[in-house]
């Protein structure tokens, strides 16, 4: 009898649960764009059996499992409660104004991106309890894409037209074509759908042009473009002018004439100095008594005050003299009694 009494509450409790039951179609996943409005579906139906007030509440179960649920919103004893949920203050709402219709639906509007997650549409009349849960995935498309190149821009090089997406739902997808000249990519360039990078390999002049870059996902589209500017190399065009400037040079040099010969002139030279000996005195000829006969002055050679006026500077150096054709010239030395030795 004991356990009579212990199993026939628990059948008439399970009986009593059958009464209220959710209608609404099982979606347990639902996408949306951001910035869109989406309804998270929570239809219900009650039976005779279920006596107590009716609550309708969503909420928000967090994916650690060490944080609360989040209460989004509730109906409660004929009132709407939304202020639970600061993020959504002002964007969800009941479909039905009154859910006591048997509809538990809410709106949830202008979605962003933080509101992806687990919901969950709990009915409540006592002693009846229903709930269904609903994966909400907030999609972004892409947006603030950028364009850009990697690499220099000359002739003969590698380089990447790069794309990238700072905002946008995966997967992206990112696609480069070229809108001027012949508006087909290079046969060269290899594309990275997945990272938006077009590679292109010993570029040459007629790779410039105008690109485009598309990014991609489910639910949008954004683009940019950028110009590409092939040039010649800096170090041909550097070499170009070295070449025409060492012509220059060299075209110059060949114009200047050659130095004139002091050939004649050192000749003309050691000559009056032969006369100038032969016509002097014993009584002039001091200070050339010491003056070895294969000793002549060199280029670098400055009178000293001393020095005889009558003995002009020499600036030509004794082997200068040699190759010209001169003469070495042996020069007389004097005894103290003024006679020649």
């Amino acid at each position: 009898i004991g356990l009579t009494l212990v199993i026939l509450p628990l059948f008439f409790f399970l009986g009593l649960t059958k009464g209220l039951k959710i209608t609404s179609t099982n979606q347990p996943m639902v996408e949306k764009a951001q910035g869109e409005k989406v309804t998270l579906p929570c239809t219900f139906t009650v039976s005779q059996e279920d006596l107590g007030p009716l609550d309708v509440e969503w909420v928000l179960i967090p994916t650690d499992n060490q944080k609360k649920e989040q209460t989004i919103i509730m109906y409660s004893v004929d009132r709407i409660y939304n202020d639970y949920y600061e993020a959504m203050n002002g964007r969800v709402q009941f479909t039905n104004p009154d859910p006591r219709s048997g509809d538990g639906s809410i709106d949830i509007l202008n979605l962003k991106s933080a509101d992806t997650g687990t919901y969950q549409c709990r009915v409540k009349k006592a002693p009846g309890v229903e709930s269904q849960k609903i994966q909400l995935t907030v999609l972004v498309k892409p947006a603030r894409t950028k364009c850009y190149i990697e690499g220099s821009q000359e002739t003969g090089r590698d380089l990447t037209l790069k794309c990238v997406s700072q905002e946008g739902s995966p997967l992206l997808s990112y696609n480069w074509r070229k809108l001027t000249g012949t508006e087909e990519l290079p046969a060269t360039s290899l594309l990275n759908k997945d990272t938006g990078e077009l590679s292109l390999k010993n570029v040459s002049e007629e790779y410039s042009g105008t690109y485009s870059c598309v990014a991609a996902n489910r639910i949008g589209t954004d683009d940019c473009f950028v110009v590409l500017n092939v040039t010649p190399r800096k170090y041909l065009l550097y070499s170009s002018f070295c070449k025409i400037r060492n012509f220059c040079n060299r075209k110059k040099q060949e114009d200047v004439p050659p130095p004139k010969s002091r050939t004649s002139t050192a000749r003309s030279y050691i000559g009056s100095n032969r006369s100038s000996l032969g016509s002097m005195s014993p009584s002039n000829m001091e200070g050339y008594a010491k003056t070895p006969y294969n000793q002549v002055p060199s280029e670098d050679f400055e009178r000293s005050p001393g020095q005889n006026p009558n003995f002009p500077p020499s600036k030509v150096a004794a082997p200068n003299l040699n190759r010209m054709g001169a003469v070495p010239v042996m020069i007389p030395a004097q005894s103290k009694d003024g006679s020649i030795v």
